[in-house]
């Protein structure tokens, strides 16, 4: 009978042990032994490049985003394509879009100068996104870490998993539902567009062809983005008329008076069921805050790899 309870103790324990293991994959301390100073390694470097040019900050912010959308957050962005492998930079989503790899190798090199080969690029990429969003007068919040990079990228899933500008509230609430967040979480986090800016080829549909948009600012985006597909492709607009350096949450309050720049954006305010929640974050950034910190969290969560899954790269283009 004592044997019998010894083996059902010990049982528990290893039940109880796994659990705790599964819940605390991810956590902040993760490098406090190992590379105690990664955060005031990685924040001067942000820093640097934000200084250097604003829009940098949303640019990072945005890195995170697509990374974690592509099979969890696993770094799988960062790598370049190979003559034996197709990364996801060239995705419909990242294609002459995303950008400020080079800002992460700076941020790389630095980490692997303080601690050679301990902290991956998926976490560089976590800390890298809650950096810039203080830089830019954002809410700061402690990032979880532990993950690990993946040896792969899927173009396909890149492509499949990430949702375009042209995007309607259906889609963007099912590609945020896919991830495991909710739509409270997915206008918290779209939020993030309080900061950057877009090219003419993501919203000349919107300005040419949707009724959802203020007059005026369709009128004035259309003089430096043409109809004509090929001409001005490359042309910017803030996706913040009024402050798209800075992280607060005018992005909603331009979005009630239905001038989003995006058709995805002003989705989230047509009639639809999230005009309760932009109306919420209009009126109460402090709420927005702490909503998207949450949802950042959350979204940071999405099938890490850890322990001995992937590997730590030791440049972020590549595989070991």
């Amino acid at each position: 009978m004592a044997s019998s309870l010894a083996v059902f103790h010990a049982s528990f324990l290893v039940i109880l042990l796994s659990i705790a293991c599964t819940n605390a994959q991810l956590y902040t301390s993760f490098y406090s032994s190992s590379c105690p100073n990664i955060f005031s390694t990685v924040k001067p470097v942000v820093q640097s490049a934000i200084s250097r040019e604003k829009r940098m900050g949303a640019s990072l912010l945005r890195l995170f985003f697509h990374d974690c959308f592509v099979n969890g957050c696993d770094g799988s962005l960062l790598l370049d394509d190979t003559n034996s492998f197709t990364g996801e930079k060239t995705a419909n989503s990242n294609r002459n879009s995303v950008r400020g790899f080079d800002v992460v190798d700076g941020i790389k090199s630095a980490v692997e100068k303080a601690c050679p080969g301990v902290v991956s690029c998926a976490d560089i990429l976590a800390i890298t996104a809650r950096d810039a969003v203080v830089a830019l007068g954002g809410p700061n919040w402690e990032v979880k870490l532990g993950r690990r990079d993946s040896r792969t990228a899927s173009l396909s899933a890149a492509n499949n998993n990430i949702p375009p500008p042209t995007s309607n509230l259906g889609s963007l609430i099912s590609k945020f539902s896919a991830q495991g967040l909710s739509a409270q979480e997915m206008v918290a986090l779209v939020g993030a567009h309080t900061i950057g800016q877009a090219r003419c080829t993501s919203f000349r549909d919107h300005i040419y062809n949707d009724t959802n948009i203020d007059a005026s600012l369709a009128a004035e985006r259309r003089s430096g983005c043409p109809r004509t597909r090929g001409s001005g492709d490359g042309s910017l607009a803030p996706l913040d008329l009024q402050t798209p350096t800075s992280f607060d949450n005018y992005y909603f309050k331009n979005l009630v008076a239905k001038k989003g720049l995006l058709h995805s954006d002003q989705q989230l305010f047509s009639g639809g069921s999230t005009d309760s929640l932009v109306k919420a974050y209009d009126t109460d950034p402090s709420k927005f805050t702490a909503d998207f910190v949450a949802a950042m969290i959350k979204m940071g969560d999405i099938s890490p790899l850890t322990g001995s899954q992937g590997e730590i790269r030791k440049n972020c283009r590549r595989v070991n």
